[in-house]
């Protein structure tokens, strides 16, 4: 198999993973984003002059709480891979209201792709 091959086979591979996160905040149900994280993963990121920091599980609970954002239009603008590490960068508008830029890494774990922390940024 070709690199190229490979790269695009680990791009959609890290896409699907953006995928189940995306999903999660469209149905509103924290559960729905799990598969896409680390158990260990983190978030940080500030709502107005809060930093919100810690365990990936304030995500979900946020999730949770917020409820379904059907009208959300969210893009992979950009996915950077190297070898087992990656970074992704979405940009999500209409998430009920708000609209975020979040930057995650991931790790390939066990032939699996894991977002492993998450920072985001929520634009005025």
């Amino acid at each position: 198999m070709s690199n190229v091959a490979t790269n695009a086979s680990e791009h959609d591979a890290i896409a699907k993973v953006a995928q189940h996160y995306i999903d999660g905040a469209k149905s509103g149900r924290g559960d729905d984003m799990k598969p896409a994280f680390h158990e260990d993963a983190t978030i940080f990121g500030h709502v107005g002059d809060d930093l919100f920091a810690g365990p990936i599980e304030q995500l979900f609970a946020w999730n949770d709480e917020n409820g379904p954002a059907s009208g959300l239009e969210a893009r992979i603008a950009n996915i950077d891979l190297v070898d087992t590490v990656a970074t992704v960068r979405l940009e999500l508008d209409n998430w009920t209201g708000h609209r975020f830029t979040d930057l995650f890494t991931l790790l390939k774990l066990d032939g699996e792709w894991k977002i492993t922390n998450k920072v985001f940024h929520l634009h005025a």
